[in-house]
């Protein structure tokens, strides 16, 4: 009798990155997630500091620090495409670098948002202190993020409504001040004691100097706090794993963020510097309520007020959702604890998100005791992160170019332009600002660099900890048809 054939070994279980979670987001949410993580506190209060310190140069700042914030989005939307993943970059990372790359990209992603989710909590707390100041501000700020981690816990579709309309109110702020600006500018109308119009831009000898009235040195050393205004972008990429259609909805959300980044950002400090002479604005007041009070609109201090928490509300919230899931993808691959990889049975990343919310805690505190010099440091911080998720993204790609090129494959028909040049370029100049903190005479920013060391010494004894369990191979399932161009 012939032997019966050897039992085969049941293959291993194949698990995806994204095993879980519900394609919830529609169409109308993906956009405003992508268009409203392109418009923060940064614009509404920053502007108005980085006026005083760079003049009208700031305009060309946000341009150029624009222009690498789109390669960013490109390359991260060509990463999509080829593969929508929840992980995101930190998953992207891992496969085309490799697993400490991923690990690293993963938890510097988490302090960003982690560091940032404090600076944002007590800006709630402050600005909602202006109305109710027999309110402690920790309280506010406790309350607040007691909402959006219930909203984050009950469903992705939860959250993606409550983005959609923080990104609404963000969004019709700057179309209002943007229209009120030109007819400003057209008209010539008389303001702050002096007349709008394109003479406000030239107050030098030259139009270098006047562009660049501090000099061009400072415009440089300045440009970190200005890419921490687009901080928030690479959100579209976390999202494009909720979503059921992201081959059709991401390349539109991707290219609408990157006109508008050109609209929102250059366009508005463009006419604040033609309304009124850029020697009118400074730190203490947002330029925008500055020009609207100017106007005699009463209520325009209220009405920043309002647009101010929503913008820090809509940060927090993003924060939470994002390190959820990748904090989630990490602990799945045992580059994170374990319990980080808890799944709700609502299809929420309930372990990751809990987790920041508790890491968040002490920052309230903070709401009550942090002096401004605190507070900028913090963004500074925060302003790390950014800067490696975005190399992150750029390197990553430059990974999957190279392996569908050994492979013989064809580039998807929604790349990233000038590649890989384009990755070069831009990965060049964010080392370029990352070595100018040293350089910068703001206190946050040397502090910054300085944390760079021990950030660096506390990554590497966590990857030495973890390498040796860490699950290195990547599988993924085809959910969709991935031919390029489709």
């Amino acid at each position: 009798m012939d032997n019966p054939p050897p039992i085969q070994a049941a293959p291993p279980a194949v698990h995806t990155a994204d095993d879980g979670y519900r394609k919830a987001l529609s169409n109308r949410q993906i956009q405003m997630i992508a268009m409203g993580g392109a418009i923060g506190v940064g614009l509404f209060l920053g502007a108005g500091s980085r006026l005083q310190a760079m003049g009208p140069s700031l305009i060309l700042a946000y341009l150029v620090c624009g222009t690498v914030a789109f390669f960013v989005m490109r390359a991260l939307g060509e990463l999509v495409m080829y593969r929508p993943s929840s992980g995101s970059f930190a998953s992207y990372a891992r496969e085309f670098i490799g697993p400490g790359a991923g690990f690293v990209s993963g938890w510097m992603f988490w302090f960003n948002w982690g560091v940032g989710g404090v600076a944002e909590l007590t800006a709630i707390g402050i600005y909602v202190h202006k109305w109710l100041p027999d309110l402690a501000q920790w309280v506010t700020a406790l309350i607040a993020l007691a909402i959006l981690l219930a909203v984050n816990l009950l469903s992705v579709k939860a959250f993606g409504e409550f983005e959609f309309w923080f990104a609404i109110v963000k969004v019709a702020a700057i179309v209002c001040f943007l229209g009120v600006g030109i007819w400003l500018v057209a008209t010539g109308a008389q303001i702050g004691g002096g007349t709008a119009g394109l003479g406000n831009l030239f107050h030098g000898d030259s139009v270098w100097t006047s562009f660049f009235p501090a000099g061009f040195a400072i415009a440089l050393l300045s440009l970190q706090s200005v890419i921490m205004a687009y901080n928030g972008i690479e959100m579209v990429g976390i999202a494009a794993g909720e979503t059921a259609q992201p081959r059709k909805v991401i390349p539109r959300a991707v290219n609408s963020v990157a006109l508008r980044i050109i609209l929102f950002y250059c366009g508005s400090v463009l006419l604040l510097v033609m309304i009124m002479p850029w020697t009118a604005y400074g730190a203490t007041e947002s330029p925008f309520v500055l020009v609207f009070s100017e106007l005699g609109v009463p209520a325009a201090g209220h009405i920043m007020n309002i647009v101010v928490i929503t913008a820090a509300l809509s940060s927090t919230n993003s924060g939470l959702y994002s390190t959820g899931r990748i904090l989630r993808s990490m602990a799945e691959r045992q580059q994170a604890p374990r319990i980080l990889s808890y799944m709700s049975r609502r299809g929420i990343p309930a372990g990751g998100i809990i987790f920041t919310a508790v890491a968040a805690l002490p920052g309230v505190a903070l709401s009550y005791v942090v002096p401004h010099e605190a507070f900028d440091i913090i963004l500074a911080l925060a302003g790390l992160g950014a800067l490696c998720t975005w190399t992150t993204i750029l390197a990553s790609h430059l990974g999957m170019l190279r392996q569908r090129r050994n492979n013989g494959e064809q580039r998807e028909a929604f790349r990233m332009p000038f590649a890989p040049y384009s990755n070069y370029i831009a990965i060049a100049f964010l080392l370029m600002v990352v070595v100018s903190l040293g350089l910068a005479p703001d206190l946050a920013a040397r502090v910054a660099l300085c944390a760079i060391p021990p950030i660096a010494l506390v990554l590497f004894l966590g990857w030495r900890s973890v390498r040796g369990r860490v699950t290195t191979q990547e599988v993924f399932i085809a959910t969709e048809d991935r031919t390029p161009g489709l």
